[in-house]
Order: C-alpha cells, then sequence, then structure tokens
C-alpha cells in the first residue's frame, strides 16, 4: 500500500494521499458541518490500514465511531453505498480499526500524564508567556531541584521549590544569580491559573511513554490513539499545552529519518486554531519550528479547523498537503477568507476556484495533494470517499469495552504518586523547624541556668566574719584588759620609785 484513497474528482481522477509525502504535514478545513470530520476519519482509517500508528483528538466525541465497525441498520447505509458506487470504490465495506481511547482527566480514556521535568523550564515559560526575568527564575528552580536530586513531577513539587528559592535566595544568589520574589509571585498566579484549569490532572505519574502512541497490532494495522477533549476543549490554555508537549517530545526522542516510505505516525489537532488564540509570539515560534522540522523525523501533522486563516501563515507555510470543504460567505472578513484560501490552491482551468469553495455540498472538498515530486497537485473538486468504520460516536458501553481491552490499561490507570520534591522539602523544612526549635531550647536553659547562678550566696574567702555580738565583746574585754594592765604597771612603777 502505497497511498490513501480519498475520493474522486470532476475530472474522473483519484485523489491519492501518497505515503511518502504525508509527512509534509495537511490541512483539513470547513465549516461546521462540511464534514471535516468524516475526512479525518477516513485519513485515520488510510493510515491505520498502511500500518501507521495515529493520534487524533476528538473534540465532538464522533471519531470514537472508529473503533466500531460501520453496520448496515445505520440510518445512512444506502447514502455511504452509493456514495462508494459514485466514486468506483468497489471493495467498500465495513469494519472497525485497532483503537486506544485518552482522556487527560481520565473518564473517556487512559489517563495522560507528564511530569513537570519532562516539560522543562523552556516550555512551561512560554506557555505562561513568562518575562526574560521571570524564565530565568523559573530555570534556576529546576537546577536548584535538579542539583538536590529533587524529582519535579507535579504541580505542588514545583511550587515547593519555587517558595523554597525564594526562601533562601540570599543564600543561593552567588551560586545561581538573582532571585526575585517578585517574579516567583508572579509564576505562582500564573501557575494558578494553570491549576484552575485542570493542569493537575496532566501532571503527575505515570507518564505517557510515546511508544505507547506509537503501535501497531498483531495483524499489522497501526493502532489509534483517540484523546476524549470534549471537557478537554473548554480549556485551551490545558489543550494546548497538551499538544505541544506532544510534539515537543516527538520533535526530542525521535532520530532523523529525512523522508521515509511512509510516516512513523500521523496527528490530526483538531480546533486547531486553539494552539495559536491568544498564543504569545515566542510559543507561536516554537510551533513553526517544530512543524518545520519534525517531518524530517517521520512525522505528518494535519491541522484541523474551520478557517485556514486560524492558522498563521508562519505555520500554514509548512503544509504541503490541503482539504477544503465549504466556506461560507456572510461577512466582508469571509469573502476574504475564501479568495485567501483559493489563492493557496494550484489554479484549475475548469472552474473558478473562489467560486467553488462556498458552493461545496457535504462530503464535498477542493483537494491539493503534493505529487511523487513533492509539487502540490492541480486542485480538484471531489467526492469524498465514506468510511468503512461506525458514522457517529461509540457508545459508553462500546468504549469501556475497547478500555477493558486495551493494551495499556494497567499502566496508566493507577496514579502513582512517589516521594518527590514536595515531600522531600517539607521533610527539609521540619528538620530545619526541629533544629530551630533545639537550639532555641538550648539557648533558654543556659538562661535560665544564669539566671540561677546570681541568685546564690557569694563565697566566702580567708577567716570567718565574726558576728556583731563576739565583735563587741571582744571589743570590751581588749579595753578591760589594757586599763587593768596599765594599773598593774603603774603599780609596780610607783613601788620602785618609792624606794
Amino acid at each position: 500500500m502505497t497511498s490513501i484513497f480519498i475520493g474522486k474528482d470532476t475530472d474522473g481522477k483519484d485523489q491519492e494521499l501518497l505515503l511518502h509525502r504525508a509527512n509534509r504535514h495537511g490541512l483539513i478545513a470547513g465549516a461546521t458541518g462540511t464534514g471535516k470530520t468524516v475526512t479525518l476519519q477516513i485519513l485515520a482509517e488510510g493510515f491505520s490500514a498502511a500500518g501507521v500508528p495515529v493520534f487524533c483528538v476528538d473534540v465532538k466525541g464522533d471519531l470514537s465511531g472508529i473503533s466500531q465497525s460501520g453496520s448496515e441498520s445505520h440510518k445512512l447505509h444506502e447514502k455511504l453505498i452509493s456514495r462508494a458506487e459514485k466514486i468506483g470504490l468497489d471493495d467498500y465495506g465495513y469494519k472497525a480499526f485497532p483503537t486506544i481511547f485518552w482522556d487527560l482527566y481520565g473518564e473517556g480514556g487512559h489517563p495522560v500524564r507528564t511530569t513537570i521535568t519532562e516539560m522543562g523550564p523552556t516550555l512551561l515559560s512560554r506557555l505562561m508567556g513568562l518575562t526574560d526575568v521571570q524564565e530565568g527564575v523559573m530555570a534556576i528552580a529546576f537546577d536548584v531541584a535538579e542539583d538536590n536530586d529533587w524529582p519535579l513531577l507535579d504541580l505542588k513539587d514545583l511550587k515547593s521549590a519555587l517558595t523554597f528559592i525564594a526562601e533562601s535566595r540570599k543564600d543561593l544568589v552567588l551560586e545561581y544569580g538573582n532571585i526575585s520574589s517578585q517574579s516567583v509571585g508572579a509564576i505562582m498566579r500564573n501557575l494558578l491559573v494553570l491549576e484552575r484549569d485542570g493542569a493537575d490532572e496532566f501532571f503527575g505519574e505515570p507518564a505517557l511513554k510515546l511508544s505507547d502512541i506509537m503501535r501497531t497490532d498483531m495483524s499489522g494495522k497501526g493502532i489509534v490513539s483517540v484523546l476524549d477533549a470534549q471537557q478537554l476543549i473548554n480549556n485551551p490554555r490545558l489543550y494546548s499545552t497538551f499538544l505541544l508537549w506532544l510534539l515537543s517530545e516527538l520533535f526530542e526522542e525521535l532520530p532523523e529519518i529525512g523522508d521515509p516510505d511512509k510516516p512513523v505516525i500521523a496527528f490530526f489537532f483538531d480546533e486547531a486554531h486553539l494552539l495559536f488564540t491568544d498564543a504569545p509570539k515566542a510559543l507561536v515560534r516554537k510551533i513553526e519550528q517544530v512543524a518545520r522540522l519534525i517531518r524530517s523525523k517521520g512525522v505528518g501533522i494535519y491541522f484541523v479547523t474551520q478557517n485556514p486563516t486560524d492558522i498563521p501563515d508562519s505555520v500554514l507555510g509548512q503544509v504541503g498537503n490541503r482539504i477544503q470543504h465549504a466556506l461560507r460567505a456572510y461577512t466582508p472578513n469571509d469573502q476574504k477568507a475564501i479568495r485567501a484560501s483559493a489563492n493557496a490552491f494550484r489554479p484549475n482551468p475548469a472552474f473558478k476556484t473562489a467560486d467553488v469553495i462556498s458552493d461545496l455540498g457535504v462530503g464535498e472538498a477542493l483537494v491539493s495533494l503534493l505529487d511523487t515530486k513533492g509539487r502540490p497537485g492541480v486542485v480538484g473538486q471531489t467526492l469524498i470517499r465514506p468510511p468503512s468504520s461506525r458514522l457517529g460516536p461509540a457508545t459508553d458501553t462500546e468504549r469501556k469495552t475497547v478500555m477493558s481491552r486495551s493494551p495499556v490499561g494497567s499502566q496508566y490507570d493507577e496514579t502513582i504518586d512517589r516521594k518527590s520534591a514536595y515531600e522531600m522539602l517539607n521533610e527539609k523544612r521540619k528538620k530545619i523547624a526541629e533544629a530551630k526549635a533545639a537550639e532555641e531550647a538550648k539557648v533558654a536553659k543556659e538562661k535560665v541556668a544564669k539566671a540561677k547562678a546570681k541568685k546564690k550566696p557569694a563565697r566566702r574567702r580567708g577567716r570567718k566574719r565574726q558576728s556583731a555580738w563576739e565583735t563587741g565583746t571582744k571589743q570590751i574585754a581588749r579595753t578591760i584588759g589594757s586599763q587593768l594592765g596599765r594599773q598593774i604597771v603603774r603599780g609596780i612603777l610607783g613601788g620602785l620609785m618609792r624606794r
């Protein structure tokens, strides 16, 4: 299998996506209800059948139907068969495709997590729109944690590390540089925004292994990883955080392989405009860089959005394969978007592209795919083939059945909360507090001992001090003795004189 059949155009030409050009990225655009999701589904089926793993974001829940076979009892069965016959799809039949369901919140699929360390300070800073100074403080927090072997797994670990460097900034400044308490406060406020968006569910362990979204089944079909984003889409910041992290991980871990015979994995990002809405310029540049360089690692990225103008020109310029469903021209801006979209196609002399875009019916699209030499094909008004899997969502029971048979469920369904920076820093603070309390108790004890020492009578040196009575008695005795002695002496001397 060297290509994926997409449909047949009005000239009778088969529109096929060449697998060795599928890593040149793609765009599926069109107004709501024009068939974008079905086009995504048939491309995912084609990649899976070719042995290419697929990762796709399911915003409305419809893509879950890829896990179930189509059925003759489906209300659109006759229309699907008619469409297959009209475009000459003789081998059309119903079948399911191997699927793994994922969900950042762990409800509609296996939980998807990564650690703060794996996200890294640069990507986190760009996602939060931090200033250069704040980004530097974030990097210091990561460096201090790494130097002290404090694992940063979740948001509470990162907040603990930031609190520590703020408290110890006077001791750390010579080794790591200036740490502003104001910058730490600003980062903390941004982390609270991420936390409010549900990032607590995303950061932690066990972290997602890329190998688990790059699987094939026993028959060699690529497994389709479906990320349930029905709840996630309400948190655009977390949605874009996850998608950019995933692309960055692939970019960093996969080896350079040039243009392979087929992609190593194909990504479909529905509601792709959320990646760029209100995104900092540094973040847009990062996405552009990844989109430009990741194709040499065999990864094909397909952006799915309502209007091509939702995607920055710098990123749109990396897209080689285009499928444009109908656009409606209700306003001058809509008309401008139609002209811009039409100008991106290689003209077809049979019709005016700008006129056809607004006249396309459901399940029709303007298609331009790269040829064997990597050149954009002439745009063709194409009838898109019907999917082989179910057109519509899987039921809750069917989803649970698929999850119960998943090859990765036992690895991700249970959260692991091992000892990390939060616990280690709490222990450190506890030991410091205990040491401080012990030192304070020692000082207090010494003060009490000194106070007691001052109250004791002074030690007497030499002869024992005589009491007032003893002193007086002795004084009287000495006086009497002296007078008596003088009288005796006078008596003796007088007697001698008379002689």
